[in-house]
């Protein structure tokens, strides 16, 4: 199985195929008196069945007030559209009072007779998140006497500091079909002289829009008071949108629907964005990196002059997994560390003083020893794939989230991820793999794409071994193997409990894939910790696994499959499909049976592949009163685009009928087990 080459660049292609221009003009600073077809509207024709539409959304950003304003009407068309009457609204608060705020909440209510509920409640404040610097809040309400046919409408402001300027963001479908819409941003002319914290002027504004064809925004000039230039707007407005798709194995939403990301630039080309902020990216990176004195001299404690580059980075590389990584426990606050006599973080002798750091100081502290150590080291910075999609037309470095390492060893770059708690060595976290940053080189920095990691990384392995008696009712046990990315998400989930949950969560997982009546117990988890090794997880079950037709019991071939359901159920696909990473799943199930039950048939041994990029196997043996199906699942390639979707979708459907198929097994008399259903 070979990846083709450079299909880690597909989302990019597909964005910039989206991407068009145009425009109209609407506004709501007042409550909107629905029209009788709003009030009499009972479905939105171009979304059947559809929960609720918007009639109409509007933002505006007034940078000269520092506000953000937000109004939106939506039409109730179900009981479960009812669900949009509450109301969160989140927002960022810093520590001492810096930040967002929001305020001048107001809403109402119009049942389909015109009648008006305005909302007089108060809302409540909610606690999403806070760490070291920052509280991720929610501001909630419930429009009042909601029903089905109802119009809800609602507005609310966002304040931000004097000393912020914001870029806008403009996400243009949501969940829900969208009828009209519209958007305006007044920047102030301060912004468009403004200098960043190199003194460098940020004078032109610029945006990367993927719009419907025949839609672009509309720039206007206000006539110039003879002191300075006219006030800058820019508007859009949209009509008929569709809901943002929502499909089976989706890349990040946001990167594939409709939206406009603003920001501020100097530079007038591409090329020249990313090598002027690269090269001070890297500057500033190098200054934190170093290494110094401390890491130094913990190299030369931790390595011997005759170990190879590789047993060097090896120790080096297990030393950091050591530390504690606070992007999945906490970040102290500056108290903690003032009372343990630790002053701020200017480098990465402070981490590793500390012993601990946010999973991109790690890294840094990773760079660090690698030099200290005599090996040319550098930070990649990349997108990560769990959020969205690298860019290279949008000029922003926000679009970058973690920092990755590359090290050359032996004359050959080799990437690591040890801000990823638990990544193995010489291995990347799935979402820091098919991506493209920017990275450092022996001349500065460079565009750069992170490598795929091969199926043979990933392999997930399900073995059953269980006894029947005669009526159906096996026990035994099962035993599963994870490997690479399926290892690494269970020691993160591990991570984020306590061991009653993790226990909890696995056991969950399996019952879900096992016929409904069977009990299921964790007996034991093996490696959870050793990170350079395959996670066991070992179980017991208990109970029927077919279904009885008189002397007939069919039985699943695969009870690892029990309650599947198809991968790809509908015809047409909008948006490429992303599996997250290539791998190989395993299984293999012996079920031993009494004297008195025989096998009648088995399903026939069968293999298949779609392309180069995924096989298919499964086979049967049977030995004296038992029976031991195997099934072999490998997919090599981890992304496709829709134009591959109908042959991967006729692939998926033809091995999951094969995966249904039964074992049918006779008893001289009829068995006492009743038919298994599933969860």
């Amino acid at each position: 199985m070979n990846c083709t080459k450079g299909r880690h660049l597909i989302y990019s292609l597909l964005l910039f195929s989206l991407i068009s221009f145009a425009v109209p003009t609407l506004r709501a600073d007042q409550w909107t008196a629905p029209t009788q077809e709003e009030l009499s509207m009972t479905s939105q024709p171009q979304v059947p069945g559809a929960a609720a539409v918007y009639l109409f959304r509007e933002e505006i950003t007034e940078d000269k007030l520092h506000m953000w304003s937000v109004y939106a009407r939506l039409k109730v068309l179900t009981e479960k559209g009812k669900e949009y009457a509450n109301v969160e609204l989140k927002y960022a608060s810093e520590r001492g009072g810096g930040g967002y705020s929001i305020a001048d909440i107001a809403g109402r209510t119009i049942h389909p007779d015109g009648t008006i509920i305005p909302f007089t409640g108060k809302p409540y404040q909610k606690l999403i998140e806070k760490t070291q610097d920052t509280k991720y809040m929610a501001k909630v309400f419930t429009l009042p006497d909601v029903e089905v046919g109802s119009i809800i409408e609602y507005r609310y402001t966002i304040r931000y500091d004097d000393n912020y300027f914001i870029s806008p963001r403009w996400y243009i479908q949501s969940e829900l079909y969208t009828r009209k819409a519209h958007y305006l941003w007044r920047p102030t002319s301060e912004q468009l002289v403004s200098k960043d914290d190199r003194g460098q002027l940020t004078n032109s504004i610029a945006w990367f829009p993927v719009l419907p064809a025949d839609t672009q925004i509309k720039q206007t000039r206000l006539p110039s008071n003879g002191m300075e230039d006219g006030q800058l707007i820019l508007e859009l407005n949209v009509h008929d949108i569709p809901p943002a798709p929502e499909e089976e194995y989706m890349p990040p939403l946001n990167s594939f629907s409709y939206r406009v990301l603003f920001y501020y630039t100097p530079y007038r080309t591409i090329d020249e964005f990313w090598k002027s902020e690269g090269k001070y990216w890297s500057k500033r990176r190098d200054k934190f990196v170093g290494p110094g004195q401390k890491v130094t001299a913990a190299v030369r404690d931790l390595t011997a002059p005759s170990d190879t580059q590789d047993q060097k980075l090896r120790k080096l590389y297990a030393a950091v997994m050591q530390l504690e990584n606070t992007d999945f426990t906490r970040e102290r606050t500056a108290t903690e560390d003032k009372a343990q006599g630790l002053g701020e973080i200017h480098n990465t002798d402070d981490i590793l003083e500390r012993k601990r750091g946010t999973g991109d100081q790690l890294t840094e502290l990773f760079v660090a020893m690698a030099r200290a150590a005599g090996m040319k080291a550098y930070l990649m910075y990349v997108t990560n794939r769990d959020r969205s999609i690298f860019v290279k037309n949008f000029l922003s470095l926000s679009q970058l989230d973690d920092y990755i390492a590359i090290v050359n060893v032996d004359g050959k770059e080799q990437f690591f991820d040890p801000g990823s708690r638990y990544c193995p060595y010489g291995h990347l976290a799935w979402k820091h793999t098919y991506v493209s940053g920017i990275r450092q080189n022996d001349n500065g920095t460079a565009m750069g794409e992170a490598p795929a990691e091969s199926y043979k990384a990933s392999r997930i392995e399900r073995i059953g071994d269980l006894a029947m008696d005669e009526h159906g009712v096996v026990t035994g046990s099962l035993k599963m193997t994870y490997t690479g990315a399926p290892a690494l998400n269970w020691r993160h989930r591990a991570l984020t409990g306590d061991d009653a949950s993790l226990r909890r969560e696995l056991r969950t997982t399996v019952e879900r894939m096992l016929p409904g009546s069977m009990d299921v117990q964790v007996t034991s988890i093996e490696k959870l910790e050793d990170y350079e090794q395959p996670l066991v997880v070992r179980y017991s079950v208990k109970g029927p696994i077919g279904s009885s037709t008189g002397k007939r019991l069919l039985v699943p071939n695969d009870i690892f499959l029990s309650n599947s359901k198809p991968a790809f159920p509908h015809e047409k696909r909008e948006v490429p499909i992303d599996f997250h990473y290539p791998y190989i799943t395993q299984d293999a199930v012996r079920i031993t049976y009494p004297a008195a039950i025989k096998v009648e048939s088995s399903p026939a041994p069968d293999k298949f592949q779609f392309q180069s990029f995924a096989a298919y196997s499964l086979s049967s043996i049977s030995s004296g009163n038992s029976i031991t199906m195997r099934r072999d699942f490998l997919l090599g390639e981890p992304i496709y685009l829709t134009k591959e979707y109908s042959d991967l979708r006729t692939f998926y459907n033809k091995f999951e009928t094969k995966d249904q198929e039964s074992i049918v097994l006779t008893s001289a008399s009829p068995t006492a087990a009743k038919p298994a259903t599933g969860n």
